[in-house]
């Protein structure tokens, strides 16, 4: 039910969006087919504040990618000095993990597991001998 709402808000949202660059559109067309039936005076003094808005829009995407660019700098920064430590830090912990396994697997679960399987093969000789009888509470 909440999704159905939310999905039909989203759907809502976007045609207002539509709707509303519908129109900006429209008002830009009009303003232009306008400016060139006007006096064209009224158009140079359109243009020259086009240009000026233009040119402080440049300075703006100008500004922005220099941020962008010490930005790029600073990732790169914390990547080769922050993340690389941390990444060779990690493997060689893993390969430690690794040997510390292998050296437990070795020396304690092989033994343990071989003296639990004897234990079992005496004990299914015994049964097999009738020393011990066929525990039947298993099955």
């Amino acid at each position: 039910m909440e999704k159905e709402k939310n999905s039909q808000s989203k759907k809502t949202a976007l045609i207002i969006i539509a709707v509303i660059t519908a129109l900006f559109l429209i008002g830009i067309t009009l303003g232009v087919v306008y400016l060139a039936k006007s006096d064209a005076q009224i158009a140079s003094q359109v243009r020259d504040i086009f240009i000026i808005i233009l040119v402080f829009e440049s300075f703006l995407i100008g500004a922005a990618l220099i941020i962008l660019i010490i930005q790029l700098a600073l990732l790169s920064n914390l990547l080769q000095n922050e993340i690389r430590p941390i990444l060779s830090s990690t493997k060689e912990t893993i390969r430690t993990v690794k040997g510390t396994s292998q050296f437990i697997t070795e020396r304690a679960v092989r033994p343990i597991v071989s003296i639990g399987g004897m234990l079992a093969g005496g004990r299914k000789l015994f049964e097999i001998i009738g020393f011990l009888r066929k525990d039947n509470t298993k099955e």
